[in-house]
């Protein structure tokens, strides 16, 4: 699953990209506090650089920047939370929000978390590591990963071994500089973002198919959340 969980079978139908672009209609909205102009602000450009791998619509994306500004006139209130526990079977989890208000999104994580456990602030988050990470694919035959890595100044690389996607980890200061880097060294970024990255996950082996289900039904329940961006599972693989 690595380090960010991601439904098995991902597809493309509507409410599913509308979900996505919703996600990242906010991120968007957050980068664009420092500044409209992607090309003064990294973590602007980056989010930019995804939404328009995904195909959102130019209208879409120039309006989240704007209002993001604060150009439109309208207030953006976010807030960022993190949630921690655990999925069924101690498998622990880390859950990032943007809420707009958190006392509802406390209330539907308690309720979602009632199938594992939900922890207090700090609880999980000390088994995790919180880098950089950025998903790449080969732009030119035989570009290899771990050279990549190295050249591009990554601190580790994961390869997707059947998806053809290398996850590349970085220290958080240099998440920018090296999204810049690995073009030139073979591979095309399709996003960029910090994240977490368990330390000792569990190896899937050790849970029962029936045991590996309920845990996928349960990340897949978060994931759904309206104000949830991110969930990154402590499991290997």
């Amino acid at each position: 699953m690595g380090a960010q969980w991601k439904a098995k079978h991902k597809d493309l139908a509507s409410n599913a990209k509308g979900r996505l672009f919703g996600k990242l209609v906010k991120d968007i909205m957050i980068a664009a506090r420092s500044g409209a102009d992607p090309a003064s602000n990294a973590r602007l450009r980056l989010v930019v650089e995804q939404a328009r791998k995904v195909s959102m619509p130019k209208e879409t994306l120039d309006r989240a920047i704007k209002k993001g500004a604060g150009l439109t006139g309208e207030a953006v209130h976010f807030e960022h939370v993190i949630y921690e526990g655990f999925a069924p079977h101690r498998v622990p989890v880390m859950v990032e929000c943007l809420t707009d208000n958190v006392n509802r999104t406390a209330s539907e994580m308690r309720v979602l978390f009632r199938k594992g456990q939900l922890g207090a602030s700090g609880s999980v988050a000390w088994d995790f590591d919180h880098l950089g990470m950025l998903e790449a694919e080969p732009s030119v035959a035989g570009a290899d990963p771990e050279l990549a890595a190295i050249e591009a100044g990554a601190q580790d690389f994961e390869p997707g071994e059947e998806s053809g996607v290398t996850l590349f980890l970085t220290a958080h200061a240099d998440l920018d500089l090296v999204s810049r880097a690995l073009p030139a060294q073979g591979f095309r970024v399709l996003s960029a973002k910090l994240g977490y990255k368990a330390k000792n996950p569990i190896d899937p082996a050790s849970l029962s198919a029936e045991y590996l289900e309920e845990v996928e039904v349960f990340l897949a329940a978060i994931d759904a959340n309206d104000d949830v961006q991110n969930v990154f599972v402590g499991l290997a693989g």
